[in-house]
């Protein structure tokens, strides 16, 4: 990658950053909304974060989008205008993986693609200078040990599975995979825990890990649901929002997720487990074969803006 851009730079002064865990300056590699996210987070948290983008059009898309959820801070009162100007002024944005060399933590958070995320990992591994630097993904089902596996740094290459919203949920997933040395693995559940201000879960390197192997069998169940004609979307999202206290419907929730992911993150855990109930219902497939892949598309099982 070339043509580095960097849209702000960091002014702030006194930031203590992750003191205590030797984590001051954070890479994020993607720019879509579980990227940009992540880099608020961290950015809010008082550290240096720089951000890797695949495309020109993102150079502007993802300052925009980091901008727009800060200003949503201010006007509900959870940040203060000069929050919100310090929190910018900390973020940069690039176009080159090179200018990742002095992070002491990357986060990787591309699409839920194995090979593009295993190529990723092995070039890190070859910019990433730092010997006791993090490299961490943000997948939501594939193991962690083959992509540590890809560097020649396996002990350093952990999980951080972040939730969307990044910045509004408290949970984070911290994975080792049977390589992980365990000092950096706990490094980082304080990192998440007392400079992100996040909650850290261990969960076990299988595909899904351990939320979403109690949550997409849920969320296909609702998908078989609609397919057999047994009730509409509507109904369905319904009766979990209204009658069991759900935030938020499972047809609903998977449209968010985008459907798209849905799939990916199902046929993982298939592979991986071999139950039926992991696997992704033809309904499904169906709508993501024809481009309908949820909110980000405008339509899936429900319509949007």
């Amino acid at each position: 990658m070339t043509s580095t851009a960097t849209t702000h730079t960091d002014t702030s002064t006194g930031n203590t950053g992750g003191t205590g865990t030797g984590i001051d300056r954070v890479g994020v590699v993607g720019s879509g909304i579980m990227g940009t996210g992540i880099a608020e987070l961290c950015a809010k948290a008082g550290l240096d974060v720089r951000v890797v983008v695949f495309s020109e059009t993102s150079l502007d898309t993802a300052p925009r989008r980091l901008t727009a959820s800060l200003d949503r801070g201010v006007t509900k009162g959870k940040l203060t205008p000069a929050d919100r100007e310090a929190a910018l002024a900390r973020v940069s944005f690039t176009r080159d993986l090179g200018q990742l060399a002095d992070r002491q933590l990357v986060i990787e958070a591309v699409k839920e693609d194995e090979p593009l995320k295993q190529d990723l990992f092995a070039t890190l591994d070859k910019i990433v200078e730092d010997p006791d630097a993090i490299l961490a993904t943000n997948t939501s089902s594939i193991p962690i040990v083959r992509l540590a596996a890809a560097t020649r740094r396996p002990a350093q290459v952990l999980g951080l599975h972040f939730f969307n919203p990044v910045p509004v949920l408290p949970l984070v997933e911290v994975i080792d995979s049977v390589l992980t040395d365990r000092a950096v693995s706990t490094r980082a559940e304080t990192f998440v825990r007392d400079v992100l201000g996040k909650r850290p879960i261990t969960s076990p390197d299988r595909a899904g890990f351990l939320v979403n192997a109690l949550l997409f069998p849920y969320l296909l169940s609702a998908v078989r649901m609609l397919e057999s004609g047994l009730a509409d979307a509507d109904t369905i999202d319904q009766g979990m929002t209204q009658g069991c206290s759900h935030p938020m419907g499972p047809l609903r929730l998977a449209d968010l997720i985008g459907l798209d992911t849905t799939v990916s993150i199902a046929r993982a855990m298939y592979e991986e487990y071999k139950e039926p109930l992991y696997a992704p219902p033809p309904l499904l497939l169906r709508m993501v074969e024809g481009g309908l892949l949820g909110k980000k598309s405008g339509r899936g099982f429900h319509t949007y803006p």
